[in-house]
């Protein structure tokens, strides 16, 4: 198996999340959230990024409005939606069970599982 492949799949895995959570702090551009992502090391190409906002806007969970630029084309700004909202709220709830979970699992050592 191909430890990058697996590094790759967890990261895909919380995408949809991590966006939602960038694009609820308020209005946001496609290349801000592309630079938040790599800089948290969640490595993601437009080629990613609009298929996905595309369709969290089919959903219902984001909507994007036009902005006029001075230096080129208008650009299209994310908000999340009331559902985004209740939506990501889910999510949260989703995670924090995840995280916790997962700690549980992870924090036992070789040997010294507790005996029922």
């Amino acid at each position: 198996m191909n430890i990058e492949n697996t590094q790759v799949q967890m990261r895909k895995g919380i995408l949809e999340f991590c966006i939602l959570h960038i694009i609820s702090r308020g209005e946001v551009y496609a290349s801000d959230m592309i630079i938040e992502l790599t800089a948290a090391k969640i490595m993601v190409v437009e080629g990613t990024l609009y298929p996905l906002l595309t369709r969290l806007r089919k959903a219902g969970l984001v909507d994007y409005k036009w902005v006029e630029s001075s230096s080129g084309p208008p650009r299209k700004y994310y908000t999340l939606t009331e559902d985004g909202k209740t939506f990501l709220s889910s999510l949260d709830e989703t995670w924090d069970e995840l995280v916790s979970s997962t700690q549980k699992i992870i924090s036992v050592k070789k040997n010294s599982k507790s005996k029922s």
